[in-house]
């Protein structure tokens, strides 16, 4: 445990300039201790001490927090975040060492995107996710909520007239104001409701949780656009097992936070790994995930472009409708 609470204080410091070298520690780090991913990366005979660059580490497949404890080093788990799945379905667990340290890490990414959360009036319509006890979304949303210094802050779960009425009364006052919702909660919201508060900043989380028909992207953003009166919409990539964010502030195109990098590997041979400008599998280095496994390889198609920043184009095939923020493409 040691060896990865000396890279704790750098997570918080890391710019573009000493992501790479951090990470590489990370990775060492955590081949060292953290049984389940060593014996990966020894099984596809990957020696640490030759891996060099980013592109080189091997990336664990995501399918592993559904079928194995992923931690690095020997401590009691503060919490588990668990992903969402339709009845009979295998969920990820992700065991998180320090709460507090994944809620920090949210806190700034955020702030780096949009500002100060405290300067926000925080609407959350997150429905499933506040049916379930263990939601890293719901988590956040919580600390966003605590944080703003507006007492209209909160959950909404089936009082869509509340929220109605609180919209209202923000854009009345001028409130800087976000709309954090799951993408079904939203589209229900509008075919009740219509409001022209282009100011508000609606961000979908994505996903239909079986609760909707699945439509692409650009059609839901349309709807929602027209409900709310609103020029964008904005969106959140996340997942159970990723303690780190990228937003999108329109059009599909996110921008990953500070602690997080996104490559993409060849669909047909997955050891090929590239940070050029191209489409595949998308695969993620998420510093945050300090405590588990830094180096995910996720079952989502995208293209990652020459500043950093990406497009989630869909699923790859047969892979399972995931409870994180993905539509269709």
């Amino acid at each position: 445990m040691d060896a990865v609470k000396s890279l704790y204080e750098q997570v918080f410091s890391v710019d573009e300039n000493s992501f790479e070298a951090l990470a590489l520690d990370i990775f060492r780090a955590q081949h060292e201790m953290n049984s389940i991913y060593r014996d990966f990366v020894n099984h596809l005979g990957v020696s640490p001490e030759l891996v060099t660059k980013l592109e080189q580490v091997p990336f664990l497949p995501i399918e592993f927090f559904k079928t194995h404890t992923i931690k690095s080093g020997d401590w009691q788990s503060d919490v588990c975040y668990e992903s969402s799945g339709t009845t009979g379905q295998i969920t990820s667990k992700h065991w998180v060492a320090d709460e507090e340290f994944y809620l920090k890490i949210a806190e700034q990414i955020f702030a780096k995107t949009y500002g100060d959360v405290k300067n926000y009036t925080v609407l959350a319509l997150l429905p499933s996710y506040l049916e379930r006890s263990n939601s890293s979304l719901v988590a956040m949303a919580n600390r966003f909520i605590q944080i703003s210094k507006d007492p209209s802050s909160g959950f909404f779960l089936n009082n869509s007239q509340e929220l109605y009425d609180t919209l209202l009364k923000c854009k009345a006052e001028g409130r800087k104001t976000i709309l954090l919702g799951v993408t079904f909660g939203l589209l229900d919201f509008v075919e009740q409701f219509q409001m022209d508060f282009p100011e508000l900043i609606v961000m979908e989380t994505g996903g239909m949780k079986g609760r909707r028909e699945e439509l692409v992207r650009d059609e839901v953003h349309e709807f929602l656009k027209a409900g709310f009166g609103v020029e964008n919409i904005h969106s959140e990539y996340g997942m159970t097992e990723l303690l780190s964010q990228g937003y999108s502030q329109g059009k599909g195109i996110f921008r990953c936070g500070y602690t997080m990098r996104i490559l993409t590997r060849d669909i047909n041979d997955p050891l090929t790994v590239t940070n050029q400008v191209r489409s595949g599998g998308i695969n993620i280095i998420d510093l945050a995930n300090l405590h588990s496994c830094s180096f995910i390889e996720t079952k989502d198609l995208g293209k990652v472009y020459s500043d950093g920043t990406f497009e989630v184009l869909g699923r790859l095939d047969n892979s399972d409708v995931r409870g994180c923020n993905l539509m269709v493409g």
